[in-house]
């Protein structure tokens, strides 16, 4: 048994297409819905805030802290695809230090 257990949709956060704007249901609309509203239990005439787009042109992008990308795209490679993005900048920035601290021993050779 998996000691990782699947958060429930009712957390997800959905982004607006048109926009950009992302509900997040732990923040709720700070103009009509209160923190904790799912977004399944959105008012019928609930709009983006920013551009006005309706319910139907938001996206489910799943909950914070999720590995972004296509889930079917998560298993390739080495491993890098699935971790979430604080982990995946931590990577990629520690090795871009590293880099940058050989590049700059090289300055102790001359």
């Amino acid at each position: 048994m998996s000691s990782e257990t699947p958060l429930p949709e009712s957390l997800d956060r959905y982004e607006c297409r048109a926009c950009g704007y992302i509900y997040e249901p732990e923040k709720g609309d700070s103009r009509q819905v209160p923190p904790g509203t799912a977004f399944a239990a959105l008012p019928a005439n609930w709009a983006c805030p920013v551009c006005s787009a309706s319910v139907s042109k938001f996206s489910n992008i799943g909950p914070v802290g999720s590995p972004s990308g296509f889930k079917e795209n998560l298993n390739y490679g080495i491993g890098v695809n699935a971790l979430p993005p604080g982990q995946k900048n931590l990577l990629i920035f520690g090795v871009l230090g590293l880099f940058v601290l050989i590049l700059l021993s090289f300055y102790g050779l001359g």
